[in-house]
């Protein structure tokens, strides 16, 4: 199992993937906002979105859990 994670403070601005979903190496999971840029966060592994940790809106910091990912 994968779990992504933030790699700086943000605030969720979309989810673009959905639990249940396939999703592939590189595709969008969600998009950050980060001073004033939006942020792409990618999968790193191909795989079934298992869970999403965040919401639109939602404050994040370094560190945080987004999504985790399986085989």
């Amino acid at each position: 199992m994968e779990e992504i994670r933030a790699e700086m403070a943000a605030v969720v601005f979309e989810v673009v993937a959905r639990q249940g979903q396939s999703i592939s190496e590189g595709d969008t999971v969600v998009i950050v906002e980060s001073m004033k840029m939006e942020i792409p966060v990618p999968a790193e592994t191909s795989g079934t979105v298992a869970e999403i940790a965040v919401t639109v809106g939602q404050s994040i910091r370094a560190g945080d859990l987004i999504a985790r990912i399986t085989d």
